[in-house]
């Protein structure tokens, strides 16, 4: 097995860092609904938690916390998510996802998912092993 030096590593460190960016960049211009990069991702966050109060919501975003409040009320504004009092925490309030919200966020994976099959469709059946093995270890790297 060929050894790798530091100087590789760091070359295909650099060409899989600006591919990565690259396609993200390009998959989030993929959305569904009016609704922003932050907006879209707080409403991915409430799919995966349920609900969530706008301070975890903030934590979970790296934002502080009137920011997330100003997203929250454009969500709620749009009829995305609902805001509920917390039933263990009388000053605090609840955030979940609407069935618009819901819409959203299937819209947008649906849009995400067709532009790149799209792009997937003109390659060859060993350029798309090669990603399926690349998309796992991807996912194990961003894991660890």
């Amino acid at each position: 097995m060929p050894t790798t030096t530091p100087d590789h590593l760091d070359e295909v460190a650099s060409q899989l860092r600006r591919a990565v960016l690259m396609t993200s960049r390009r998959l989030r211009a993929e959305r569904g609904g009016d609704v922003t990069l932050a907006q879209y991702s707080v409403l991915a966050r409430l799919l995966e938690a349920g609900s969530a109060t706008p301070s975890d919501l903030a934590a979970l975003e790296h934002v502080a916390a009137p920011s997330m409040t100003r997203t929250v009320r454009c969500l709620e504004e749009a009829g995305f998510v609902t805001r509920a009092s917390h039933p263990d925490d009388g000053r605090a309030v609840l955030v979940t996802l609407t069935e618009a919200g819901h819409e959203v966020i299937a819209e947008t994976r649906r849009r995400r998912t067709a532009w790149l099959a799209q792009r997937l469709d003109d390659l060859t059946p060993d350029e798309l092993a090669t990603l399926a093995a690349a998309a796992d270890v991807l996912r194990r790297i961003s894991t660890q």
